[in-house]
């Protein structure tokens, strides 16, 4: 599980995502926890094989499993301890 603080990009390219996840050591699966739709994240993110992203509202069991790297924005983390706790 990696937390960061925010992950806003300033336009929709895949290539900033790629170079995003690199940097945070992400090679394989990864699921992205945003606390709200963020397009820019999603739509740079969606042709990145293996990766995908979820709201906190739209989390389920078998994403989280499924993924190898759980990438949460440190806002989702307070909305995902109120609902799984």
């Amino acid at each position: 599980m990696i937390v960061v603080e925010s992950l806003k990009l300033d336009e929709i390219k895949t290539k900033t995502m790629v170079n995003v996840l690199g940097a945070l050591g992400v090679d394989s699966k990864a699921l992205i926890v945003l606390s709200q739709s963020d397009s820019n994240v999603i739509k740079s993110s969606r042709n990145i094989p293996g990766v995908k992203t979820a709201q906190v509202n739209t989390l389920n069991v078998y994403d989280i499993l499924n993924a190898d790297k759980f990438i949460v924005v440190r806002d989702a983390v307070s909305k995902i301890e109120e609902v799984y706790k």
